[in-house]
């Protein structure tokens, strides 16, 4: 028998049909059924990466500059070089571009496998950072061109760090 509120003609819709329907509309999910998970979006992911890799490139250049020019600390080359130094200088920039690039790749690994990407991603950068501002104080240079070298490598590791952080955000969007 047909329903006085359906035209002649239409199926019924049966209760399962129904719940399916709202699932499709936004509702809540029919019994069973995987939520949908994180996806990503790899060409917002790769262009933050390929930004952060300029910028961390800068960040090399513009904190070399910084400590070694205005503050006077030796950082990679000795004194003598000017304020940006020899090649190391451009080394260095390249260097970080080059990490930032292998960061993005490490977090895009993270996003498609891992719960909490973004968190885990956090602790692999600063434990990184750490290491690399560390590592001159292992050395038998001068107290000042440790310094000058751990802040440079300080600075650049922030950089990719917190903007690789937020591309993750903007990246990461849930499955429609």
């Amino acid at each position: 028998m047909q329903p006085p509120n359906q035209p002649l003609g239409q199926p019924q819709m049966s209760p399962q049909t129904s719940k399916e329907t709202s699932k499709e509309s936004g509702g809540d999910p029919a019994p069973g059924a995987r939520p949908p998970g994180p996806r990503v979006d790899a060409s917002r992911l790769w262009a933050g990466g390929i930004m952060t890799a300029a910028i961390a490139g800068l960040t090399a250049v513009f904190s070399v500059l910084l400590v070694r020019g205005v503050l006077g600390f030796p950082v990679l080359a000795p004194d003598g070089h000017g304020a940006l130094g020899d090649a190391s200088a451009g080394l260095l920039a390249a260097g970080s571009a080059v990490v930032a690039l292998a960061a993005t790749a490490v977090l895009h690994l993270l996003m498609l496998s891992t719960a909490q990407a973004g968190r885990f991603f956090a602790w692999i950068v600063a434990l990184i950072t750490a290491g690399v501002v560390l590592l001159p104080f292992t050395s038998s240079v001068s107290t000042e061109a440790k310094v000058g070298t751990g802040v440079v490598r300080l600075a650049i590791g922030v950089a990719i760090g917190s903007l690789l952080s937020a591309v993750c955000r903007g990246a990461g969007r849930r499955a429609a």
